[in-house]
């Protein structure tokens, strides 16, 4: 350290004694140089005093100009004794270095002055601007000090790398001396480490030839055979220095993945992702195939990077596998075959498998479900409690014995999905008869009980549709005889009286009557709809405007434009919506909104509900009233259950019967405070047109005289009916059923005073009804005008009533206007 830093200080004394000289030079320079200036200036006042006194310019300003410019003046004036310019002359010109510098300051500009002596009199002076140009010297002196300051930095740096050196070289052979010493050591132990090598070698070969399976060592880098032990030639059947010579592809069996390229990537995997074991398919000297293990270890080792495969024969190993294989396989189609859901467990309920439809139920994959308690995976609850059912293998186990699930059980998905099912338990035993597991097998009854539960909807609707049916006839015989003596009376009547108001009360509770009569006839077999093509759009907006007028909710429509055509009984279905938009006003008692939408869809788009494939209308109704509870939504269609303190309970039942005899469908959602929804699915005929009939109305007064037969089992029908046709001034005949009917009607022909028009009662309990009457009385007088009269208003010839020789049809109960209107037409 301190060899360097002697140089560094005496480089430093030097470099600061040549500035204090190079300071006290340039002092010394300037001051002798100004003075030397002021002599030369002194002497050109002298030459100048003559040619001043005579005052001759012209000699002077060749002498001053040469004066100027030897002496680096600037400019050069003379004055006269009174301070007037004689004459001025001016040095040489410098260049733009000399001029910038000037700028700056680095060429000082130094007044000069000498008075002008003649005989001793001062008769002018002499000034000159003197260019001072030491800058000149400075560069010189500073040149000479930097190649100097240079030289000596060169001495020192190199006294101090040749004493460095020196150190060095001392150092490194200290070094070398050591290394001789540590090399002859090495020698002498590398001899005593090649005789225990040569005895560990011999050892070594002994250890690699005695185990059975094959070892094989490869370059990593080209995938050559190094070296193999004596197995591996018992395994290929080839000698020692033939597998050396071999390659992997040689080795294998050849088709891929046994093959070179794929052998070559094995290795390339053991290299750089670790040790690999897999099956491979190997052939031997003579041909033959055998599958093997091989376990492939990339080590190194003396330099060397190897690749060590150790091989093993598992051609028995890969017989049973196959054969296990097969077996495992003809055990998952059938479990996959099988149509119910299968888990098995161990004795401790962990789930071993699940076949494909145990996953469909569950939520889980065979491989998530595996290894997972059976009560994660299978939750059963029971469906009327909601609380968990007990662990079926726990009753396996426990009984030994085949066990069923309760009723009304519910399977629990993963998604959160509920099912309906039925299963059973059964342990597994093994060739002792040892429980070694339970077999749980369960299936989805969700929708077989959809469909007893619809089939007992349907049962409770027949019964009323028996009831009803039975009723319907009788029950309207009697309101026809009400409502015609009600409108008579009022004919008779005085406006102004107190009787009738309440005769027009009677009427209005008959019409509320034959309402009644009409929904409980839905629900007879009677009562099949009568369709026709139509468009729904306009049934549904008129149906539910008509409901909601005055009301404070209001509806919006939301129809797709291009809406199918269906086949529907228009006043049914006006009555189904109509149904269903009163309870959706009921429903929000401070008003709402309902929603209806109307749209085509596909047989695919309706999920999961029981419907034959083919294109259907869908229509929501939705509501944002006070909803329901679910426990009741099982019962909505129920006849006669109603959550109303007022209403009959029909409604929605007569809705659901309705659409069913349509070949539709109604499902209904509804949750408490968030309003409900019901959806209607009826057939669509897409490729149907829609023709639009334009029907013109038979108008007119009262006929002429006619003689007009009625044909009816109940007297009270007769009775009334006679009253109205005397009313409108007709000749009346009255017949119980149908073979009194023709008797008359035969009679009247052959004696030249045929009736004009008969009405026939369509059904007669015990007698001979209109259907069959009709075909006889036109046997008689193919021309005979005859009108139905039924109270089935829902019966298919009641709207076909052309198809079978009727001219007109009339409902009963029917009114005094209703009965002219149909008589003035048919007559």
């Amino acid at each position: 350290m301190n060899n360097s830093l002697n140089p560094r200080k005496a480089n430093m004394v030097f470099l600061v004694s040549i500035v204090v000289f190079f300071c006290l030079f340039v002092l010394f320079w300037e001051k002798k140089q100004l003075a030397k200036e002021r002599s030369y200036l002194h002497e050109t006042a002298e030459v100048t005093a003559g040619d001043l006194w005579r005052l001759d310019a012209d000699g002077l300003v060749a002498y001053l100009k040469l004066a100027a410019e030897h002496q680096f003046h600037e400019r050069l004036t003379v004055f006269t004794a009174s301070k007037e310019i004689f004459l001025e002359v001016s040095g040489q010109e410098y260049g733009f270095i000399d001029r910038a510098l000037e700028t700056v300051g680095l060429i000082p500009l130094v007044t000069l002055d000498a008075d002008v002596m003649h005989n001793g009199k001062i008769i002018g002076s002499i000034e000159a601007i003197h260019r001072h140009g030491t800058i000149y010297l400075y560069f010189y002196l500073i040149l000479v000090a930097a190649l100097i300051l240079l030289v000596s930095r060169l001495y020192l740096h190199t006294v101090e790398a040749r004493n460095i050196l020196e150190v060095r070289v001392t150092e490194r052979t200290r070094e070398l001396v050591d290394m001789n010493q540590d090399l002859q050591q090495e020698i002498q132990e590398r001899i005593r480490a090649e005789k225990a090598l040569g005895e560990s070698e011999e050892r070594y070969r002994e250890i690699y030839n005695a185990p059975s399976d094959a070892i094989i060592m490869h370059d990593a880098a080209t995938g050559a055979i190094l070296d193999v032990n004596r197995a591996a030639v018992e395994l290929y059947g080839y000698s020692y220095d033939e597998l050396l010579v071999q390659t992997i592809g040689s080795l294998s069996s050849g088709e891929p993945p046994y093959d070179m390229e794929h052998g070559a990537q094995r290795v390339g995997l053991a290299m750089t992702k670790g040790p690999q074991l897999f099956d491979w398919r190997v052939k031997k000297q003579n041909g033959d195939l055998l599958w093997v293990e091989v376990a492939l270890r990339y080590t190194e080792f003396s330099d060397q990077k190897y690749v060590i495969a150790v091989v093993r024969d598992v051609s028995q190993r890969k017989a049973a596998e196959v054969a296990l294989a097969a077996e495992k396989e003809r055990l998952a189609v059938t479990l996959r075959s099988i149509g119910d859901g299968v888990i098995t467990t161990d004795i401790e309920g962990v789930i071993i498998l699940i076949n494909k439809v145990a996953e469909d139920l569950t939520g889980w994959s065979c491989e998530e479900a595996a290894g997972k308690p059976l009560a994660e995976v299978f939750t059963i609850l029971n469906e009327q409690t909601r609380q968990r059912c007990e662990n079926p293998v726990t009753r396996v186990l426990a009984s030994g014995e085949i066990i069923a699930l309760a009723n009304h059980t519910i399977l629990i998905s993963r998604d959160g999905s509920e099912y309906s099912i039925a299963d059973s338990g059964a342990p597994i035993r093994d060739e002792n008869s040892e429980v070694v597991g339970v077999v749980l097998v369960f299936r989805d009854v969700t929708a077989e009980r959809e469909r007893e539960a619809e089939l007992a909807k349907g049962r409770k609707l027949e019964s009323v549709g028996l009831l009803a049916g039975g009723i319907a006839h009788d029950f309207n015989n009697i309101l026809t005889a009400i409502m015609g003596n009600i409108n008579l009376a009022l004919l008779f009547s005085n406006p102004e009286e107190r009787a009738y108001a309440l005769l027009q009360d009677a009427e209005k509770a008959s019409l509320r009557a034959k309402d009644l009569t009409q929904q409980l006839l839905t629900f007879s077999k009677g009562g099949e709809p009568i369709k026709e093509l139509a468009t729904i759009k306009n049934i549904i907006e008129d149906s539910a405007c008509f409901i909601l007028r005055g009301s404070n909710v209001s509806c919006n429509f939301h129809c797709d434009n291009d809406l199918w055509p269906v086949e529907i009984d228009q006043g049914q279905v006006s009555q189904v919506i109509q149904n269903i938009i009163i309870n959706a006003d009921q429903a929000m008692p401070k008003g709402g909104e309902v929603n209806v939408y109307c749209s085509n869809v596909s047989c695919e788009q309706c999920g999961e509900l029981p419907l034959p494939p083919r294109d259907y209308l869908r229509i929501s109704i939705q509501d944002s009233g006070i909803g329901m509870a679910g426990s009741l939504l099982e019962n909505i269609f129920d006849p006669y259950f109603t959550t109303k303190q007022e209403g009959s309970g029909l409604g929605l039942a007569v809705s659901h019967s309705i659409i069913s005899k349509h070949g539709g469908y109604i499902t209904v959602e509804s949750e408490p405070g968030r309003g409900t929804t019901f959806t209607l699915y009826l057939p669509a005929e897409r490729d149907k047109k829609l023709v639009v009939a334009v029907r013109q109305e038979d108008a007119g007064g009262m006929p002429g005289k006619a003689k007009i037969m009625i044909m009816d089992d109940d007297e009270m029908v007769r009775s009334v009916a006679e009253a109205m046709l005397n009313h409108f001034g007709y000749e009346v005949i009255l017949a119980r059923d149908g073979v009194e009917a023709i008797s008359f009607y035969r009679e009247a022909l052959e004696s030249d005073t045929p009736i004009d028009l008969v009405v026939m009662d369509l059904t007669i309990p015990g007698g001979m009804g209109g259907q069959e009457a009709v075909r006889e009385i036109h046997k008689i007088d193919p021309q005979a005008k005859i009108i139905v009269s039924s109270g089935y208003s829902n019966d298919p010839i009641m709207a076909n009533y052309r198809d079978h020789g009727f001219l007109g049809a009339m409902t009963k109960p029917f009114q005094l206007h209703d009965f002219k209107v149909t008589l003035q037409r048919v007559l």
